[in-house]
């Protein structure tokens, strides 16, 4: 069941989520609700330990702004097995 909230949000904000959303085809209140439900959602997962090493390399690579992940997958797997 949905149910109607009032949120007070800077007007400027407001608009740029709008045309956000609008550019996304979504509307402004699907964007929201998917977002609420991602935060609590990390709410209750676990936080798994990581090792030194991982840690200090989490974040360190940029991938270029061009760069696609399945384009790229699908290279190395039929370079692999095919």
């Amino acid at each position: 069941m949905n149910t109607k909230l009032t949120l007070t949000i800077e007007k400027a904000l407001i608009e740029k989520a709008k045309h956000y959303a609008k550019g996304k085809g979504r509307s402004l209140s699907d964007i929201v609700e998917n977002y609420l439900k991602v935060i609590i959602k990390e709410d209750n997962t676990k936080v798994i330990d990581s090792t030194p090493i991982a840690s200090s390399l989490r974040g360190s690579f940029k991938a270029p702004q061009q760069f696609d992940y399945k384009e790229e997958l699908a290279k190395g797997l039929s370079k692999k097995y095919l």
